[in-house]
């Protein structure tokens, strides 16, 4: 079976060699040595202030809501995976969807002022597949509004925007570093700001509220394992060399697919790509469903990513419509794209398309 993603696994010994110091020094948890040294890698190797290596991508976002303390209601998108919107529902919120752009599929941040109340404290957007939203607009409605911004960078470790690491932008950036993801450590995610004394407060609220025997806030356990620091630590090695390969997986496709009857989003000028997805955007639906089975058919599996449209989940209560990012969910299909996969696969992929667009 071709699956549409394959994690990467270092060498064996390599790993082992980290797993043979975790036996020596039997502290597995609770901000080990490796938990440690993977934050301080990640940050000097994305220029980047301060980062928090936690349990997963959706605590991630759970905890920047908590933190920059937003209630009522929360702008976001509705073209993303469903732990944008469940975040939001977790911490009691409101999700207010605003439409997509049509040619990047980020939030369309002209869009967003027209949906703000008296009960909107804060905007968290999804760069969408790696791509980076309109942050400059995103920032200045933000300023003028006083409201937070959260950016849900699941999708873009390694993407920079003018010469800036995407991870920059916003009040809080987080990230998922789950093993499907370009940069991954099994299970994992990551927090990110600019700001020391919000860092401070992101850190008792990973981390249940205290530092030792000394209790300052409430918090959750968002810590991370040493086995997972390990695995990062590696993969972080030749994230280089991974994304240099998804890159030419890429460039493979767009040269045997049919672009002439397929859309893609746009990547905006002056981005650093990480080539984390291969989305396609079909004609109708129908022609979607045919070439998901035609390729099922020959054991290649592909993902309706992202779909449904959040506004119709069917525990979302009174949702604004959004017809752009009903219509894209409808037709859009993520191809199979890792570093390893292999030419003739690509070029079996692209045929069996071709065949039925």
């Amino acid at each position: 079976m071709i699956n549409v993603t394959q994690s990467y696994l270092p060498p064996i010994e390599e790993y082992s060699d980290y797993l043979k110091k975790l036996w020596e020094s039997k502290w597995l948890t609770n901000r080990g040595v490796l938990v440690n040294e993977l934050e301080k890698e990640i940050c000097k190797k994305l220029n980047i202030e301060h980062l928090l290596f936690v349990s997963n991508g959706t605590i991630a976002i759970q905890i920047a809501i908590k933190a920059l303390e937003l209630s009522g209601e929360i702008i976001t998108t509705p073209f993303s995976y469903v732990a944008t919107t469940t975040s939001i529902l977790w911490e009691n919120c409101k999700p207010v969807f605003c439409d997509i752009d049509d040619k990047t599929f980020c939030i369309d941040a002209d869009k967003i002022e027209s949906l703000i109340t008296l009960k909107t404290t804060g905007i968290l957007a999804t760069h969408v597949y790696g791509i980076p939203c309109e942050v400059e607009k995103i920032e200045a409605i933000a300023k003028k509004h006083n409201l937070k911004v959260i950016y849900d960078a699941a999708h873009a470790f390694g993407v920079s925007y003018k010469n800036k690491n995407i991870f920059s932008y916003g009040d809080i950036s987080t990230c998922s570093f789950h093993a499907t993801k370009v940069f991954h450590t099994i299970e994992g995610g990551s927090i990110t700001t600019n700001n020391k004394e919000l860092k401070d407060k992101l850190f008792l609220y990973h981390a249940f509220g205290h530092i030792g025997d000394d209790y300052f806030s409430y918090g959750v356990n968002a810590k991370n394992s040493e086995f997972h620091a390990a695995m990062g630590l590696c993969v972080l090695k030749v994230i280089d060399q991974l994304i240099e390969k998804r890159k030419i997986v890429t460039e493979k496709y767009n040269s045997l697919i049919n672009l002439n009857k397929i859309q893609q989003p746009n990547l905006p000028k002056e981005t650093v790509y990480n080539f984390a997805y291969y989305p396609v955007i079909f004609e109708n639906e129908s022609v979607l469903l045919k070439i998901k089975e035609a390729l099922f058919k020959e054991k290649i599996n592909t993902r309706r990513y992202f779909y449904p449209s959040l506004n119709n989940l069917p525990y979302v209560k009174k949702a604004e419509v959004c017809k752009v990012s009903e219509d894209i969910s409808r037709r859009v299909l993520c191809l199979p794209l890792y570093p390893d996969l292999e030419q003739k696969n690509i070029e079996k992929i692209s045929a069996i398309i071709n065949a039925n667009i």
